[in-house]
């Protein structure tokens, strides 16, 4: 009897999966171990491993195709031991269910009243006459909502369409599945060819007049649209913001980027901010929580998500300890956290979890910007550019290097005045940083 191959849990959160690459192909000999496709979850790309030895009978889920759910199945393997017989070609088992689908389709038995219009099917060829590929439920979906199918790039195998690819495709450019035939193809007085559907379907519509490409989601960006949709909308968001005088921090990072040198590490000011973040939760326990309905998390242990951009979308990779690590070990940890979530590399107890975050846009020239929370965390701290301003130095108006942090709290955990509190030893620690490598 066949093995089900299933479409995995690849992390704690994954709820479904995208199969981005197969790695293997029917009629395949695999063994326990090897890879056999790689997996685009709502974070990463991973890698998925055959636990069973055998041969691939049938791909169920193709290159492309849309999400799947967890669980369901996305492949057939056959035992060694259990006389596995070739895979059917593709072509062959299509036309092993043509009769099926010519019986499914046939029409009811002629009752005595007139039968109510049917509508026109989904143009089903292009205009070169070959046969246009689209899965059933995607024609069944572009019928319904009035898209023309035959506009759409497909993406998946050979170009085929999925449901995936109707998300976002201009409506009403076939006509609505309720309209009768008789006025999609109706013959003009003048004699002219009658007008079919196809012939007056026109392009994509250009929004306002400007041309545009539908660019499909990933499923990590459908999961950033959702989580931080669901941010805006369920947390009650407050932001606080303070100018730091950056000068006694580089003044440090130069002293220890010279003593590091010899073993080839460098910290950039987003570490020390980094150090600076986590002795300030220590110092101030009761912003280090997290809201849970009823109760709320107090954690004694201060874990930092770093805000990572990656192709496609943002991912949030984890220090863990930051108070009790050093800055060379916080430094060693951020770039190769960081370069591995640019390579989909990261594994998910390396991004889930984390008591705050932060946010640095000040390689970019930004100022000051407020960020959102990431749920379920209840604050996150944005960081921007440090640059030179008029700032009170000794009570005297002085040039020196400030940055703008922003903090942005949950109100249902963290009040204005607890904010407040750690904003302030935020500073303190970044204008007197010696405190925090105490």
């Amino acid at each position: 009897m066949p093995i089900e191959l299933k479409m995995p849990a690849l992390s704690p959160t994954m709820e479904e999966g995208t199969i981005a690459k197969w790695l293997v192909k029917e009629g395949d000999t695999v063994a326990a171990g090897d890879l056999l496709a790689e997996i685009e979850t709502d974070k990463a790309t991973m890698e998925f491993e055959a636990v069973d030895e055998g041969t691939i009978t049938k791909i169920v889920v193709g290159d492309g195709d849309a999400p799947v759910k967890v669980g369901t199945v996305i492949a057939l393997i056959q035992g060694e031991d259990e006389g596995a017989a070739p895979a059917k070609p593709k072509d062959e088992a299509k036309a092993a269910e043509a009769p099926k689908a010519k019986a499914d389709a046939a029409p009811p038995p002629a009752k005595a009243e007139a039968p109510a219009p049917r509508p026109d099917p989904v143009p089903a060829s292009k205009e070169d006459g070959a046969r246009f590929k689209a899965s059933p439920l995607a024609r069944r979906i572009a019928s319904q909502q009035g898209i023309d199918i035959a506009s759409v790039t497909g993406s998946g195998p050979n170009g085929r369409v999925v449901k995936a690819d109707l998300e976002g495709a201009p409506k009403g450019a076939a006509a609505p599945a309720s309209a009768p035939a008789s006025a999609l193809a109706s013959a003009p007085a003048n004699g002219e060819a009658p007008v079919t559907a196809a012939a007056a379907s026109p392009a994509p519509a250009a929004q306002g007049g400007v041309p545009f490409e539908t660019i499909k989601l990933s499923s990590m960006r459908k999961t950033i649209a959702r989580r931080l949709t669901e941010s805006k909308q369920t947390v009650p968001h407050y932001y606080l913001s303070i100018d730091c005088n950056l000068d006694a921090l580089l003044k440090l990072r130069t002293e220890l980027n010279a003593g590091l040198e010899g073993r080839g590490i460098k910290l950039s000011v987003n570490d020390l901010l980094i150090k600076a973040l986590g002795a300030a939760l220590v110092e101030i326990p009761d912003a280090n929580v997290q809201f849970a309905g009823d109760t709320l998390l107090k954690f004694s242990r201060v874990d930092i998500s770093m805000a990572v951009a990656i192709p496609g979308g943002l991912i949030t990779p984890i220090i863990t300890d930051v108070a009790n690590k050093s800055v060379s070990t916080i430094a060693t940890q951020a770039k190769d956290l960081a370069a591995r979530a640019r390579d989909g590399k990261l594994q998910p107890e390396e991004y889930q979890g984390g008591t705050a975050s932060i946010s640095n846009l000040g390689m970019y020239g930004i100022k000051q910007f407020d960020a959102v929370i990431n749920p379920p965390q209840a604050m996150i701290l944005a960081v921007g550019a440090g640059e030179k301003r008029p700032y009170v130095v000794n009570d005297a108006l002085a040039m020196a290097t400030v940055l703008t942090a922003s903090g942005s709290f949950d109100h249902r955990a963290i009040d204005g005045a607890l904010g407040a509190e750690l904003m302030a030893a935020f500073k303190r620690l970044v204008e007197k940083p010696m405190g925090m490598l105490a």
